[in-house]
């Protein structure tokens, strides 16, 4: 069942949330929440995505409100924590955040920030995980090649467990992904496959050794789920920093998949300072349980959208809906 345009502007709740940290340059997080026959459902895709890409969320929030979802494989996913590009001293602060997480993804190669920065990033993560802990980090595909080899050699020696998205192009990763065989650092792929037309052909052309996926932006759990058996490499399921709803679409598609071998990028609810429910999604022991999640009414209220934002939001779902 497909809800008419009609119920989706009738019934949206449009939200916007405070971070903690400023994350991808902003310090909210807007979305639009829906009561759908199967459970509350979200689309948020980020202000800056064009129609034709936001739509796609669009899809896989109704498919989360309004279809039945694979069955799940497992009661918990473990998930890892999440460090912006924040200066050393805070990282400690960041990662008590993230209950018994034991992996942490690192954000490096910020706009308007350095090499160095990075490397006195991950040398206080690592330093506060200590040798048995887990460190990735993810470029957001914000180096080109010869910045990407560079920084490897000069963050190999905090032991990662992979680098997400390097650069920007399949053609770089696969170079890199050469050029990168002696460090023994894995390579995965997120904007590769989420925002390309093709989300299999960095699998094709061996560029990634791992992927990245994201429920809303391939387009629902069954999709994402899809895409992961065509591409025959494990996967690291990871959020667009959601609300905790959203985020439970992410934790259905990783409770859906045959192996689960990574940590999941699935606790950003911790960079959330308020959510819409009394419950938030947020790790405890290093893992979030499998369940729908449902809104308190009075958070709905409290961090509605002004009604400039609202408008904006319903009209960019009218215009998605008119592409689906």
């Amino acid at each position: 069942m497909t809800p008419s345009l009609d119920t989706l502007l009738r019934t949206a709740h449009v939200v916007s949330l405070p971070l903690v940290t400023r994350f991808r340059g902003v310090d909210l997080r807007e979305a639009v929440l829906w009561e759908g026959p199967e459970g509350w459902t979200e689309f948020s895709p980020f202000l800056e995505y064009e129609d034709a890409e936001a739509a796609v969320w669009l899809a896989a929030a109704i498919d989360f409100g309004w279809a039945s979802t694979p069955s799940p494989r497992r009661a918990t996913v473990p998930v890892n924590a999440t460090v912006p590009a924040v200066a050393p001293e805070e990282v400690a602060a960041v990662l008590a955040r993230f209950d018994g997480c034991r992996t942490a993804k690192v954000k490096v190669a910020e706009r308007g920030q350095r090499l160095a920065d990075d490397v006195a990033r991950v040398r206080a993560v690592r330093a506060a995980m200590g040798p048995e802990g887990r460190v990735r980090i993810d470029a957001n595909g914000g180096w080109n090649l010869d910045e990407a080899e560079r920084a490897l050699h000069a963050l190999a020696e905090f032991d990662l467990e992979y680098v997400e998205q390097p650069c920007a192009s399949v053609d770089e990763l696969a170079d890199l992904r050469a050029r990168a065989a002696d460090w023994d650092i894995p390579i995965a792929a997120d904007e590769s496959v989420r925002k390309a037309s093709d989300p299999l052909a960095v699998a094709r052309a061996g560029a990634a050794d791992l992927l990245v996926v994201k429920a809303q932006p391939l387009g629902g759990v069954a999709r994402a789920a899809s895409i992961v058996a065509e591409a025959g490499l494990p996967a690291v399921v990871s959020s667009a920093l959601d609300t905790s709803i959203g985020l439970s679409m992410g934790v259905a598609l990783a409770a859906a998949l045959p192996e689960l071998p990574y940590d999941c990028g699935l606790g950003t609810a911790s960079l959330l300072a308020a959510d819409v429910t009394t419950r938030p999604l947020r790790p405890r022991g290093g893992v979030l349980p499998v369940e729908r999640i449902e809104p308190d009414a009075a958070l709905l209220r409290r961090h509605a959208a002004t009604p400039e934002r609202r408008r904006w939001w319903l009209a960019r779902v009218e215009r998605c809906a008119a592409l689906l």
